[in-house]
């Protein structure tokens, strides 16, 4: 009996011995670990990859792990992932949780968000439906479509159907029909092709004539601007001169018609009407010479002395 007491004894201080270097293996790996806090994120997606102590990183850099992995007890919907991160991190509001997947089939939860002078994420700022503070889930990679498939479908389902609708029996048709007069209009445009080559190298010439034909009247430009330059001066000046004589010369012709007036206005009041008597007097006198000449004519001189002379008379 004491033997066996014995061993009994031994074996239940080893026990204690063991249980107590476990503890203090716990103990100094916590102290190693440094203060964690804890914080929930609620996914409504599947978390499958994730796993208790999968790896959580801000910005890439590991700064905890995953606790605990449980559905909502509010809402079945959701699976509510507790992790611990060191309480060095600057876990502050605008901070969200992605799950990022690897080919290895391990996923990690990606931090990442925070905004400089925005205030922790504590249960004041943010809520605490369990416990602990709520960091919110961020979309991204396989997530992300996942979310999105649902709209992803809806469209390809669209678009197939307006497939459908656009190759159709008399869509079909029309495709056929347009594809031929493609091809019967590249087969002109092919037999065009030397005519067309032909039409730009003449159109090639025409611009080189044209670029000559510029550039002979940019110098006959130059040359009358020169022209201008060196002769317009003599020139103006002559005009100058030109138009400063005739201006006399108006002048002078002026001077001249109003010195004229006076005489004019004479001849036209006293003179003219003298003239026009006297050319009367010479009409009337010119008459009575007439029917002298004429009397002369037919009756002789001795008209102008005395009277007519009687016959003779015979008895």
């Amino acid at each position: 009996m004491e033997t066996r007491a014995n061993h009994l004894w031994v074996g239940a201080v080893t026990l204690v011995l063991l249980a107590g270097l476990a503890a203090f293996i716990v103990w100094i790996a916590r102290l190693g670990e440094g203060k964690q806090d804890e914080f929930d994120i609620f996914y409504g997606q599947s978390v499958s990859g994730l796993a208790t102590g999968s790896q959580v990183s801000f910005a890439g850099v590991p700064v905890g792990q995953v606790t605990e992995i449980a559905l909502a007890k509010d809402d079945p919907a959701f699976v509510r992932v507790r992790i611990k991160v060191r309480d060095d991190v600057p876990m502050l509001v605008g901070t969200q949780a992605t799950i990022e997947a690897s080919f290895t089939g391990v996923s990690t939860i990606l931090l990442d968000g925070a905004r400089k002078n925005a205030p922790p994420i504590t249960c004041e700022t943010t809520a605490c439906p369990e416990g602990a503070p709520v960091i919110p889930p961020g979309r991204g990679g396989f997530g992300a479509i996942v979310a999105n498939a649902p709209l992803l479908l809806e469209r390809l389902a669209t678009l197939t159907e307006q497939l459908n609708t656009l190759l159709g029996p008399e869509n079909q048709q029309e495709i056929s029909g347009i594809i031929r007069n493609t091809n019967r209009l590249t087969g002109g445009l092919a037999d065009a092709t030397p005519a067309l080559v032909a039409n730009l190298e003449q159109f090639e010439t025409t611009l080189t004539e044209f670029n000559e034909t510029l550039d002979a009247v940019e110098k006959l430009t130059l040359t009358t601007d020169e022209l201008v330059r060196t002769e317009g001066s003599p020139l103006a000046e002559e005009l100058r001169g030109t138009l400063s004589s005739a201006n006399d010369a108006l002048a002078a012709l002026a001077a001249t018609l109003e010195d004229t007036r006076p005489a004019a206005r004479q001849l036209r009041t006293s003179t003219l009407p003298n003239a026009e008597a006297t050319l009367q007097d010479l009409r009337a006198t010119s008459r009575a010479l007439r029917a002298v000449t004429e009397k002369l004519e037919s009756e002789g001189a001795g008209a102008l002395v005395g009277g007519k002379s009687l016959p003779d008379y015979k008895p």
